[in-house]
């Protein structure tokens, strides 16, 4: 990939780096937490899930290998992110109802530009939101997101509810994850050298948040076509 260079493990003192409550904090180059950046719409955020879950409801989908995802997921806007026996892929209707993907609610747009802009990708204009719910003991391993068509537009994540443990590694699997603590309201963008580093979350421990419950959302924001 043009442009994108490998990225160094972290050294000891990155673990749980940057508790610091707001502010922007450098997670790599073209890497960015924003720290309570969301957290003044979170209620707002959760709200518009909620109509989006209602045309289009949270499942547990199942990988090509046939194994069953323990967060649960759901999509809106333009395209939505599947994954089944036939693969990975974006699919302009939810293959459960054949009926095109609820629109994205436009405090989810709005927030993904101007999150992108703060982390250094202004123009930013998001056309895919894949919603993931976490219920405690779920996790999300390592993975890149690259089922997108140009690499060169970020990736807007938006964590809502309950804390996670958010994992950020390298360009290589094996490469060793840094781990960064998410509050509800913190929200990560990364782009450019980071684009394709593998990422993950840590399995979720329980809890009970007043936004959201026994749960965490995440809103993984995309520039899919």
């Amino acid at each position: 990939m043009t442009g994108v260079r490998k990225l160094h493990d972290a050294t000891i003192g990155d673990l749980f780096a940057g508790e610091r409550r707001g502010g922007a904090e450098r997670l790599a180059e073209g890497a960015t937490l924003l720290r309570g950046f969301a957290a003044a719409e979170a209620a707002a955020l959760v709200a518009a899930v909620g109509t989006v879950v209602a045309d289009a409801p949270f499942r547990h989908m199942v990988t090509p290998g046939g194994y069953r995802m323990s967060v649960a997921m759901t999509n809106c806007g333009d395209a939505g992110w599947v994954t089944d026996r036939r693969g990975y892929r974006y699919d302009p209707a939810d293959p459960e109802t054949g009926r095109p993907w609820p629109a994205m609610p436009v405090v989810f747009s709005a927030l993904a530009t101007r999150a992108a802009a703060a982390g250094g990708f202004p123009g930013f204009a998001a056309d895919a939101c894949l919603v993931n719910r976490y219920e405690p003991g779920s996790r999300l391993s390592l993975h890149q997101d690259r089922n997108e068509r140009d690499y060169a537009q970020p990736i807007v994540s938006v964590s809502l509810g309950l804390p996670a443990t958010f994992l950020f590694g390298g360009l290589e699997r094996s490469d060793r994850p840094r781990r960064f603590r998410l509050e509800s309201g913190d929200v990560v963008v990364w782009g450019g050298p980071s684009r394709l580093v593998f990422h993950g979350v840590d399995t979720l421990a329980d809890g009970d948040h007043p936004v959201t419950g026994r749960c965490r959302i995440n809103l993984t924001l995309r520039k899919a076509r």
